[in-house]
């Protein structure tokens, strides 16, 4: 059976270009226009592995993502940072004054707003996915439309780059895991990253307390993550990404964090991306 990948979006979209640098080949897509679509495809297996941008460095985490991949017991067996370039598109032959509106994924546009406030005769539209809006406008032929999408989009629909690299800052990654819904055995001495979600009880120093058994344990905390859990008012689960140079070391701190917290559970053990 032939590995299919769930992206988020259609080809052209920057998860359509993560799963081409991740996987080093041009793999069939499922294009799935939300997450929760995605999630779907692997729960059904008709893809085996999905792509799904997890944090932004200028919008920051894409929350309900966290929840997806817990609730549907997801596992990350890897991830890839991607520079994020915005480009203004549209159908060839327009300048940027005879655009009315632009249209695309409402991240992208927070990622823009400065250039689209310089520009306020451009009504500002939010669509489902960046690469669909820039297909829609070469399909529809929509004149004075917009897209803000990725170069490859511009390439493959065949529009005009009005402006490019239009994003605020100039250093923007996001950064992708790619999951499924078993996870894949990689060799403990490739092991040099973890993603684990822990919740505590409400008690003063709880959090402080296994900061420091992660710290001792030799483990790099990279990214921490609270998410209040709905049943339990002021009570957080939290999500939690740790480096490492031995595998003996994390297995030390999971033994200890097992012990010292609540609904203990691994997300993924799977080798650092590169930034």
């Amino acid at each position: 059976m032939e590995t299919k990948i769930a992206i988020q979006g259609i080809k052209g979209s920057f998860h359509h270009q993560v799963s081409k640098e991740y996987f080093n080949e041009d793999f069939p897509l499922d294009e799935c226009m939300s997450f929760e679509l995605l999630v779907k495809s692997l729960c059904e297996n008709k893809a085996q592995k999905g792509v799904m941008a997890l944090e932004n460095s200028i919008a920051g985490s894409i929350i309900p993502n966290y929840a997806l991949i817990d609730n549907n017991n997801l596992h990350i067996i890897g991830e890839h940072y991607l520079d994020i370039h915005m480009n203004l598109m549209a159908l060839k032959g327009q300048k940027i004054e005879d655009i009315k509106e632009v249209h695309s994924h409402p991240i992208a546009l927070l990622q823009c707003a400065v250039f689209l406030n310089q520009h306020p005769h451009i009504k500002v539209v939010e669509s489902a996915d960046t690469a669909e809006t820039a297909q829609r406008i070469q399909r529809e032929n929509l004149l004075g439309i917009a897209a803000i999408a990725s170069p490859i989009a511009a390439t493959l629909y065949d529009l005009e780059i009005l402006a490019g690299g239009i994003h605020t800052v100039k250093s923007n990654k996001t950064r992708f895991v790619i999951v499924k819904t078993q996870n894949k055995e990689i060799p403990k001495d490739e092991i040099n990253k973890a993603s684990v979600k822990f919740e505590l009880d409400d008690t003063p120093g709880s959090l402080a307390t296994i900061l420091n058994v992660m710290n001792n344990c030799k483990l790099n905390l990279t990214k921490i993550q609270s998410m209040p859990i709905i049943e339990t008012p002021f009570q957080y689960s939290f999500f939690v990404d740790v480096v490492f140079e031995k595998y003996k070391h994390y297995e030390k701190a999971k033994k200890i964090l097992q012990l010292m917290t609540t609904h203990f559970k691994v997300l993924g053990e799977y080798k650092k991306g590169q930034q």
